[in-house]
């Protein structure tokens, strides 16, 4: 059957309409994260123009980090990396130096009023609204730290949600500088999630509000969350400073279970990227409950109860409220 010539050039004009809008959808930005929580925010901030992957997954204790080869490679692939600065990936600049990349580097935390970690060694004072360092200079996102060292910073910046604010839109810029074309979708889906952020930090401030103030102290397994501290008013004491590859001498753990017999804590929360042994036993020796796990510097899978960084802080709240209600 001989097919008329009209719908031959209505055919041919329908595929020559559709082969471009099909060569115009852009090949995903490939963005490596240093650990989930980055990874979290580049998703919510890139959408469907980015590819994520991380080297610190979930679960997983970036503080006790060792880069593999293969890792080396990852990174080389990326057309971006995203890190935290304030010296949380101390095994950083010599990943970047074998991976031989040549990505724009985002610090995911510049323009974050940094907490010293003189702060967070600190036990004896819940109050830490005088712990900032406002002298430091978040350049300093390189430092090559020995080990693990996060130096003089606590690098947890992240437990607040006003600075995850500044962590999303120095990914929304960093974005918009390597992929241009995307703009548009990236300040969109950027007011949206800082919207969800906003509505999260209400949550925040209004939940734990209602926690009593005599019972407005915890202890957790290491020092993560001086951010949370000054930013929701529940202080938090750890046996082991900012960074979990430091131990706790046996005169730290001594100390601390003789204040919070002394101040009666009332509850010790597990952390998923720590060992719990320590944990336990000072609840056992002191009375004070278990109140549950924590989501710290790592998100869970996702068929765990913190797939997300909502997600995570939202647990955080509802186990603290929970365990400190009564």
């Amino acid at each position: 059957m001989k097919i008329p010539r009209i719908l031959v050039i209505a055919a041919a004009a329908t595929l020559s309409m559709l082969s471009p809008a099909a060569a115009q959808k852009p090949e995903p930005l490939p963005v490596m994260a240093s650990f989930s929580i980055l990874a979290d925010f580049v998703r919510a901030v890139g959408g469907e123009r980015v590819a994520v992957d991380m080297l610190v997954g979930p679960d997983a204790d970036a503080h006790v980090f060792t880069p593999a080869p293969a890792d080396a490679r990852r990174v080389a692939a990326a057309k971006l990396i995203v890190v935290n600065g304030l010296g949380f990936e101390g095994w950083l600049d010599r990943l970047l130096k074998s991976a031989g990349s040549n990505a724009p580097v985002v610090v995911a935390s510049r323009g974050v009023t940094a907490r010293s970690n003189e702060a967070a060694h600190d036990h004896d004072d819940d109050d830490h609204d005088h712990d900032h360092d406002d002298d430091h200079d978040d350049d300093h996102d390189h430092d090559d730290h020995a080990g693990h060292d996060h130096g003089d910073t606590d690098p947890h910046a992240w437990q607040s949600v006003a600075n995850a604010r500044i962590y999303v839109g120095n990914i929304r810029d960093a974005l918009i500088a390597a992929d241009p074309a995307g703009r548009a979708a990236y300040e969109a889906n950027t007011r949206n999630y800082l919207g969800q952020l906003d509505a999260l930090d209400r949550d925040l401030k209004e939940t734990l509000a209602r926690i009593p103030a005599e019972r407005r102290h915890v202890i957790s397994t290491h020092q993560a969350f001086g951010y949370f501290t000054e930013a929701y008013g529940i202080a938090f004491k750890a046996p082991v400073g900012v960074s979990t590859e430091q131990e706790a001498s046996a005169r730290d753990v001594a100390q601390l279970i003789a204040q919070i017999r002394r101040e009666k804590a009332p509850a010790v929360f597990l952390e998923n990227i720590s060992d719990p042994r320590l944990a336990r036993r000072i609840a056992e020796e002191t009375g004070a409950k278990i109140g549950g796990t924590l989501y710290s510097d790592a998100l869970t899978k996702a068929d765990g109860p913190a797939p997300t960084y909502l997600d995570m802080m939202r647990h955080n709240m509802r186990t603290i409220a929970e365990a400190l209600a009564n």
